[in-house]
């Protein structure tokens, strides 16, 4: 019960002092909307930055983050599965005319934006699968650390659930995505590509995935049909056919860490 205690105040510590810090933090002045949302990025994830950094420290660095661990499988792991589990959904899609592209948005500052769509998921993924979660993996097991963080991660994307059902599983399957390619990648680098491949092109570039209302899209995206095919107003994240995927993906790299870890 102590253990069990002491791991609950280490994690609302962590989570309520990052959301804090990140409150306070200043904002840009800029009226410029790229600098403004790159700005607007950076504050939380030099908190999360900060706060991995103290309670690294607050656990004598006994607790190890694996955030650099395997680079190079890392960087190519999650390139190619970031590609294929993005590239799947919108080539059925596109072949079954639930999507069309009706045209181009001129966006200013293109790259800028990028950016601020990679510092998101830089943070995200620090929050979600990088002191927590190995915290909570290193003290208990895997299964809580598993459990932990994807009903965090699920209840940080809470506009899921306004949507519906196939939304929230959606949420909650990619989380688990994440986790399993991060123990098979054997770092944070995997899973940070993938899900900055998905929210970049998926958001920046296709218009199929939701980010805040302030960053662009370069194609303009029509979807129609059955809801549940199509995603309704949430678009690609409220499909079946991305939860299929997300599924598939996942059962996959839990095969392949099996098999690794029996070799």
């Amino acid at each position: 019960m102590k253990k069990i205690a002491i791991t609950i105040i280490k994690f609302i510590g962590f989570f309520l002092g990052w959301a804090i810090l990140s409150s306070i933090l200043p904002l840009s002045s800029s009226e410029n909307q790229a600098i403004w949302r790159l700005w607007a990025e950076i504050m939380p994830l030099l908190a999360i930055i900060a706060f991995t950094f103290i309670f690294w420290l607050i656990e004598k660095k006994n607790i190890k983050l694996h955030l650099f661990d395997n680079p190079v499988k890392g960087i190519a792991l999650g390139a190619i599965t970031g590609i294929v589990w993005l590239a799947f959904p919108v080539l059925i899609m596109y072949i079954a005319k639930i999507i069309d592209f009706d045209g181009t948005n001129s966006i200013d500052l293109f790259p800028v934006w990028v950016l601020a769509a990679f510092l998101n998921v830089i943070m995200q993924e620090l929050l979600v699968r990088g002191y927590l979660y190995q915290m909570l993996k290193q003290k208990h097991n895997i299964v809580v650390a598993a459990a932990v963080t994807t009903a965090l991660f699920t209840a940080l994307h809470g506009g899921a659930f306004e949507a519906g059902v196939i939304p929230v599983l959606n949420v909650l399957t990619m989380s688990l995505l994440m986790t399993v390619v991060l123990e098979y990648s054997g770092s944070i680098i995997a899973p940070v590509i993938m899900h900055f491949l998905w929210n970049g092109i998926g958001a920046l570039v296709l218009d199929g995935v939701s980010l805040a209302d302030d960053y662009p899209n370069m194609l303009i995206a029509t979807f129609t049909g059955n809801e549940i095919l199509s995603g309704g107003i949430c678009k690609m994240e409220g499909s079946m056919i991305v939860l299929f995927i997300n599924v598939i993906l996942t059962a996959l790299f839990m095969f392949l860490k099996n098999k690794q870890g029996t070799k």
